[in-house]
This record gives structure tokens, sequence and C-alpha cells, in this order.
């Protein structure tokens, strides 16, 4: 028998917002959390989420809908992720917004 769990982020369930006004929501599925975020122009994990929950970042996978942010890894290594990409970014990770 299958167990369906249906949520919807639109309701914004749980909430964050971050020190320059970007917010993340989350979902608890069965298996799995989902999360939609909004960031603003400037915005970066070290400086606007990262001080807030005291923790490194943790493994993401995602899609954008819009908008670009730059990832960069604990070694340095940077990449960009713009509006259509799926990606798979590893824990301890900065990212931040790119243009408006």
């Amino acid at each position: 028998m299958m167990n369906s769990v249906v949520k919807n982020l639109e309701k914004m369930e749980n909430p964050r917002v971050f020190a320059d006004g970007s917010i993340r929501c989350t979902a608890k599925l069965e298996t799995m959390l989902v999360g939609k975020g909004v960031y603003k122009p400037g915005w970066r994990w070290s400086l606007h989420a990262g001080s807030q929950t005291g923790k490194p970042s943790q493994r993401h996978i995602g899609w954008v809908q819009s908008g670009s942010f730059v990832v960069q890894s604990p070694s340095g290594e940077e990449a960009q992720v713009s509006a259509g990409d799926i990606f798979e970014i590893s824990p301890g990770h900065d990212a931040w917004v790119v243009g408006d």
C-alpha cells in the first residue's frame, strides 16, 4: 500500500527569515525535506544564514526557478547555477546570489 504525503511550499511552512530579509521554507515529506528559498540580491550563505544558524551548510539537491547564484566548495572551486539548472552541492559550501 502506498503512503502519500502532499505539501504546498506556497503555504510557507516552517519559514526562516534571514538577516537580510531573504526567506526559506521547508516541508517534511516521508523520506526527505524539501525547501523553497527566495533570496535577495546580495544574499550570501556565510553572511546571512550560516552566521544566524551557527552551523556549516548542508548537502543540497535543488532546481533553480529564476536568477543565478555561485557556489564555492570548501576547497575554493566555484560554479554558477542559473535558472533551469539542477544541482547537488556538498556540505561545507558557501553560496551567494548573482545580480538582481
